[in-house]
């Protein structure tokens, strides 16, 4: 099946169709939001992430492009926010004609479905946009364990139009088939896709029309209502910046001690680092004790070249953190 994307029948065409990416911590929406910026359909969006902590670090990973990215970082996109993004989606509409659609990644721990609600409370974003689906992308080898541990993960997963199955090259046959039983239980109404670094068909996740009113409201009666909603109070998160070049040698040795001993607890590390004699910047990801990094390019011009990690998980140590985070720099 080709890649190429074609306006949803039945949809009012004035209308901007809007893409939630959910998932929990590490699940790889940035990877399929990377994935969708730079594949060949012609199409030109606007992105908006959210995160969960003080300092923005997402936004640097994703991918040059022509798209603008509008950052909101001072809580989740569901609770403390949602006036920034109805402010950010009115603002955008100002600007209809630079754009086809409007892609939303949530932070992690982020319950979808006041998100959703933005688009019909209110009246504004409601006659200007239409929420063409939540995609909720899901970890293979991780998701059993999230789901035991965090309600958000349920809920993100029952809120699915669509859902991702990453990281599948990581887990067995038999191993497969259990996550799809378990992703059925809680939703059997959703597509499952697999992928691996979030590799699927844009047909698979765009222009999908997938969003039915009807069929939430059946499930969940009380979804225009205003939300109570709560997160795991011992998730938190730790924002750490050293201004002087690190030592690579020095992180490595830190980061793989830290993550061996701790990684139970770090639900998501991810940082954008300066290391002394490299002229590009180094994405450094960890979900768990499994980490990753890469070179993503030079600084840019008039950008501050420092080093920022940012820790989400329970029973975070600030001060003991920073000392490691610290100690890695050039002596």
């Amino acid at each position: 099946m080709s890649d190429a994307l074609s306006p949803t029948d039945q949809q009012p065409q004035n209308l901007v169709p809007v893409t939630v990416l959910t998932g929990f911590l590490g699940a790889g929406k940035t990877t399929l939001l990377n994935h969708i910026l730079t594949a060949e359909h012609g199409r030109k969006y606007a992105v908006v992430i959210n995160e969960y902590g003080e300092l923005g670090v997402d936004n640097d990973l994703v991918v040059d492009a022509d798209e603008e990215v509008f950052e909101m970082n001072n809580g989740c996109i569901c609770c403390t926010v949602r006036g920034d993004l109805i402010r950010i989606l009115n603002g955008l509409m100002k600007r209809r004609g630079k754009f086809d659609g409007i892609i939303i990644e949530t932070t992690g721990l982020a319950d979808p479905a006041p998100v959703a609600q933005t688009f019909f409370a209110d009246e504004d974003v409601r006659a200007k946009t239409r929420l063409d689906a939540v995609v909720t992308v899901v970890d293979a080898l991780n998701i059993e364990q999230t789901l035991k541990e965090s309600p958000e993960a349920n809920q993100q997963i029952a809120f699915a139009d669509v859902m991702i199955l990453n990281k599948t090259d990581l887990v067995d046959a038999a191993k497969l088939q259990q996550v799809e039983a378990t992703l059925r239980a809680i939703n059997a109404f959703a597509p499952i896709h697999h992928a691996q670094k979030g590799n699927v068909k844009l047909t698979d996740v765009m222009d999908r029309g997938g969003f039915d009113l009807q069929r939430v409201l059946e499930n969940m009666p009380n979804f225009l209502e205003h939300p109570d909603h709560k997160h795991e109070e011992d998730v938190n998160s730790v924002s750490l910046v050293v201004k002087t070049p690190l030592d690579a040698n020095k992180f490595q040795l830190w980061i793989s001690a830290l993550l061996q001993e701790k990684g139970g607890d770090m639900l998501r590390t991810k940082g954008i680092l300066n290391f002394a004699g490299e002229p590009d910047r180094f994405a450094f990801q960890a979900v768990h004790m499994m980490a990753d990094g890469n070179n993503i390019g030079p600084w840019k011009d008039g950008e501050a070249k420092e080093s920022r990690l940012v820790f989400i998980g329970r029973n975070l140590n600030r001060p003991q953190l920073r000392r490691g985070f610290e100690s890695c720099a050039v002596a």
